[in-house]
């Protein structure tokens, strides 16, 4: 097993000399020992690289053909201290006809064969003439000189027994109505190889581009294609070299096309992850059973380790990429509109009650309030916003509170709870004096009952402000802040609403716009606790859990990929170096995964509230999870 799932996968454009076997042979073999000493997995090189792939009608040579069978041995021979797995393409003749062939090379032996399938053999292209197709191969292995027998066909899966396995497409197979990595993919390869050859025309790369990508995306897995480079025939055609490495999506890594040197590209990715997505997709499961079991060829010993150094972890895996930013906070925003305007419209609610405490989880709840009472044509006034000092607030967060609901035109109310809350003091013969529980969960109490009491007298509804890392933390009053009749951000994260308030900023006024920026620019509290002598805060959620950074970091990769703790703390050390010490990051992850355990009680019983993305915590559909499972297993 690599480290904790994570596989260095290679893809090369090698410079090439048509039908100069030698010459080629030996770029490959270099190729291959610069990949193995990065700490390269698997290696992908083009289509008919030992030949070069615009050899026309010389691959009806024999001659031609036996210096291909020949220059793989000599591959083999000259990479067989290397643990990397290489797939080598060549022209091969099987019982009298002519077929392209990905030749998997590890340890000094070849472990299968693959062929290709589609051939074009329209316009400029005609493999047609030269090659048979694979569903002419009746053969399901094939005597090679040097190797002895091999398996042969389209239906293999390779596997080094742990979390990688890969199976093999060539070039125009990804161009097919239903291309053999579908199956494959189905079949149980975690990786598709892709040994290429297409042509350059204008728009080529990027349609080749969006073809791995979706791929990749459409099968769960990494998809590698190495294109033949510019060291081929020219007399009617170029060949552009580009080649890719997507991850389920997203585009890892890829070379720079045109190039007239050996190029090598590296992509870490995670074959847990992966394993994780397929298992979590209903979709990919209800497809399995249609496809037979495929030939699992066992691969020899593999490098152990892998650096990450090559690995795409980002350290706000919530936030999206700078270029979708606008985009996506907008579509966040009308989710959350759309599905409060939804619940206002089914339960008859003639206005909308929201606390207001001048921190980020209440500005954005009362953001798309505001946006639900445009769409349904009713004045902000509908929304009864309700500020409640007690004990903790501090003259900066009232001040905001304040000056938002003003500037946002709702209906304002300000009720000061402490008188409430010492009367409840009494009546539980409790000493305020004393900073417990009892004396912060009384006031989010009052203030909960007072925000249910005046949706009653207003024929409203309360809207929830809790986010998504606070109901993972639990870290609310049960049937206090953590109860409400919708909760509109019950599937945002905290790292993500500075996002969607700083993209609301950005549409506002200026005064209005001031005010939110310095709400982003608050420390996260829950004022429970009296401030500083000088009026300050003192309660900062963050000193006492540690930072909602590296809360959703892990809540990311936890529910969406299952990893295990130790995997989680070395994962959020790559992400967060020179950011976060080891010693807080591991601090952090143990109040994580203990929270999360401890807390799941108030998730069983949270509000109704719309999903904007693929994690949720809802009892109801996205996690399920019984209230008094034991956390020992998840100890760091």
């Amino acid at each position: 097993m690599s480290t904790y799932g994570y596989y260095r996968l290679a893809a090369a454009t090698p410079r090439v000399r048509v039908a100069d076997v030698a010459f080629n042979t030996e770029e490959l073999v270099n190729a291959a020992r610069k990949a193995a000493k990065n700490g390269a997995h698997a290696l992908l090189f083009p289509e008919l690289c030992l030949t070069g792939a615009s050899c026309g009608d010389l691959f009806f040579l024999p001659h031609l053909q036996q210096a291909a069978l020949r220059a793989l041995v000599h591959f083999a021979e000259e990479t067989a201290r290397l643990k990397l797995v290489s797939i080598v393409s060549l022209p091969l003749q099987v019982d009298d006809a002519l077929y392209v062939m990905a030749a998997v090379v590890q340890g000094g032996h070849v472990l299968g064969l693959v062929p290709k399938s589609v051939l074009p053999n329209c316009r400029g292209a005609y493999e047609a003439r030269q090659f048979s197709a694979a569903a002419e191969l009746k053969v399901q292995e094939v005597t090679l000189p040097g190797f002895g027998s091999v398996p042969v066909g389209t239906d293999l899966v390779f596997s080094d027994g742990a979390d990688f396995s890969f199976g093999i497409e060539l070039a125009d197979d990804l161009w097919g109505v239903i291309p053999p990595s579908c199956r494959l993919a189905l079949q149980g390869a975690r990786v598709l190889f892709n040994p290429g050859a297409a042509e350059a025309g204008v728009g080529s790369v990027d349609y080749a581009r969006n073809l791995v990508v979706q791929q990749s995306a459409r099968c769960l897995a990494a998809y590698v294609y190495a294109a033949a480079g510019v060291g081929e025939s020219t007399q009617d055609a170029v060949y552009s070299g580009k080649s890719f490495i997507a991850d389920n999506g997203r585009m890892a890594a890829e070379n720079h096309a045109y190039s007239r040197e050996t190029e090598i590209v590296y992509a870490d990715v995670d074959m847990q992850r992966l394993a994780a997505a397929r298992l979590s997709e209903s979709c990919y499961n209800a497809e399995r059973s249609a496809w037979p079991l495929p030939r699992r060829i066992q691969l020899g010993e593999m490098e152990q380790h892998c650096d990450l150094s090559y690995a795409f972890i980002p350290s706000r895996p919530f936030i999206p990429r700078p270029e979708a930013m606008a985009d996506t906070c907008e579509e966040i925003l009308s989710i959350q509109t759309m599905a409060l305007v939804k619940r206002m419209e089914h339960s008859h609610a003639r206005s909308l009650v929201i606390g207001i405490s001048g921190g980020l989880d209440s500005t954005l709840a009362l953001v798309v309030c505001v946006r639900a009472c445009r769409v349904l044509g009713l004045p902000t006034s509908a929304i009864l916003a309700v500020t409640m000092p007690g004990f903790g607030t501090t003259g900066r967060t009232y001040n905001n509170a304040v000056s938002m609901m003003r500037l946002m035109g709702v209906t304002f109310k300000e009720v000061d709870i402490r008188e409430a809350c010492l009367l409840q003091f009494g009546h539980l013969d409790f000493d305020p004096s004393l900073r417990t529980s009892t004396y912060e969960n009384v006031q989010a109490r009052q203030r909960t009952s007072l925000l249910m009491n005046l949706a009653n007298k207003t024929g409203g509804m309360v809207v929830g402000t809790g986010d998504l890392s606070e109901i993972a933390l639990g870290w609310s009053t049960y049937n206090g802040d953590h109860m409400s009749m919708y909760a509109v951000n019950c599937s945002v994260p905290k790292t993500l609403i500075r996002c969607l308030l700083a993209h609301e900023v950005a549409h506002c006024s200026a005064e209005l716009a001031e005010t939110i920026q310095d709400v982003i620019d608050t420390p996260v509290s829950p004022e429970l606790l009296p401030p500083a002598d000088d009026g300050s805060m003192e309660q900062k959620t963050e000193d006492i859990l540690g930072p909602y950074d590296l809360h959703d970091f892990f809540l990311y990769h936890f529910i969406k990929y299952g990893a295990e703790p130790t995997k989680l703390r070395i994962l959020a050390q790559v992400a967060f170096a020179g950011e976060y010490s080891e010693q807080l990051i591991g601090r952090t992850l143990e109040i994580f995964l203990r929270r999360f355990f401890q807390q799941q009680f108030k998730r069983s019983c949270m509000p109704d509230g719309p999903r904007i993305g693929t994690i949720g915590l809802s009892p109801r559909a996205d996690w399920r999870m019984p209230t008094d499972a034991c956390g020992e297993l998840w100890k760091p």
